[in-house]
C-alpha cells in the first residue's frame, strides 16, 4: 500500500475502506483533514470552501451539517460547474480528495437530516462518502453513550463504510475523556477514535491524550487528533504548537475544524499546520498537484 502522501488525483480521491486506513497509517502521522460547514457561504464567491481547503494542503475533507440524502452538489460555490459535482463521489473527483461527513447521534437536539440513522448512513455510502465521523456539534447534549449508540448504528447499517467516533469538545455534556472513552467507542465498533488535542478541551493533558492514542492504535484503529474548539481560527503560531503536540502524542490524522471566517479554517492556518507536520515538500506537492484530480478523466 502506497502512502496517502504519495497519492494524487483519482488514486487519492477513490480511497475507501481498508485501503484508506492503510494509506493513512503508511503516512506516519502526516495526514491532514479539513472540516467544512456546508450551510456557510463560500469565503470566495464562486469557489467552494472545500476547494479552498484542498488548495491549501488538506488531504481529506469532512462535511459538517450536511444532509447525505440531498440530491446534487453538496456544497456552495459550485453552482456554475458543468457537469455538476454531485454527491460525495462527485465532490471527491473534483477535489482529488476522499470526502466524508459528520453524523450526530439520534437525539432531539440534532436536526433529523444530520442524525446517524440507518437511512442516513446508507445514503452516505451510496453517495460515495469515504468515511463517517460520528461526533456532535456544540450544545447538543450528547454523551459518550449516545455516540457509542450512533457508531453501532452506522457500523451495523454500512459495515464497509469507515467509521470514526468521539468528542472534539464536550457537546453540552461534560464527561471525563480518556482511555475508557476510547474503549467504549471501540467496543461499539469504531474503526477510528477522536482524541481532542491537548490545549483544546480543558483537562485533556498530553499524557491523557497520548494514552488515548495508544489505546486506539493498539486495537488497530485510527487515532484522529482534533481541533474542534474554534482554535482552528487562532493565529498560525498557535496552530503550529498544537500540530507539534499532536505529533508528540502520535495521532494518525490531524483534524482542523470549520470555525474560520465562514465554515472553514483560515487557509493560512491549514498551510501552517501542514508545513509543521510534514514540511514544505509534502505540503507543496499536495497543493501543486491539484490539477491532477481531473487529468485522467480529461483524456
Amino acid at each position: 500500500m502506497s502512502r496517502l502522501l504519495d497519492r494524487f488525483g483519482p488514486a487519492l480521491a477513490g480511497l475507501h475502506g481498508q485501503a484508506l486506513h492503510d494509506a493513512i497509517i503508511a503516512s506516519e502521522g502526516r495526514t491532514l483533514l479539513a472540516e467544512v460547514a456546508v450551510p456557510s457561504p463560500p469565503v470566495l464567491a464562486g469557489t467552494a470552501n472545500a476547494e479552498l481547503a484542498a488548495a491549501f494542503g488538506a488531504d481529506l475533507v469532512c462535511l459538517n451539517l450536511v444532509d447525505p440524502t440531498a440530491v446534487g452538489p453538496l456544497v456552495g460555490g459550485l453552482e456554475v460547474l458543468e457537469p455538476a459535482a454531485e454527491g460525495f463521489a462527485g465532490l471527491a473527483r473534483l477535489l482529488g480528495r476522499p470526502v466524508g461527513l459528520n453524523l450526530e447521534p439520534d437525539v432531539e437536539a440534532v436536526p433529523a437530516a444530520y442524525r446517524a440513522t440507518p437511512q442516513a448512513a446508507a445514503a452516505a455510502a451510496e453517495g460515495g462518502a469515504a468515511f463517517v465521523l460520528v461526533t456532535a456539534n456544540p450544545d447538543r447534549g450528547v454523551s459518550i453513550a449516545d455516540l457509542c449508540a450512533a457508531v453501532t448504528t452506522v457500523r451495523s447499517s454500512v459495515p464497509d463504510l469507515r467509521c470514526i467516533g468521539g468528542k472534539m469538545h464536550q457537546a453540552g455534556v461534560h464527561e471525563r475523556l480518556g482511555v475508557d472513552t476510547v474503549d467504549a467507542l471501540l467496543a461499539a465498533g469504531a474503526q477510528g477514535v477522536v482524541v481532542p488535542l491537548p490545549g483544546t478541551v480543558p483537562g485533556v493533558s498530553e499524557a491523557t491524550a497520548a494514552a488515548m492514542v495508544d489505546a486506539a492504535r493498539a486495537a488497530g484503529a485510527l487515532a484522529v487528533g482534533t481541533i474542534g474548539t474554534s482554535q482552528e481560527g487562532a493565529d498560525p503560531d498557535t496552530l503550529r504548537q498544537l500540530a507539534l503536540t499532536a505529533k508528540r502524542i502520535g495521532v494518525d490524522v490531524h483534524h482542523l475544524g470549520d470555525a474560520g471566517w465562514a465554515g472553514v479554517a483560515p487557509p493560512e492556518n491549514l498551510y501552517a499546520y501542514s508545513v509543521t507536520i510534514r514540511g514544505v515538500r509534502h505540503t507543496w506537492n499536495r497543493m501543486a498537484r491539484n490539477a491532477r484530480a481531473t487529468w485522467k478523466e480529461a483524456q
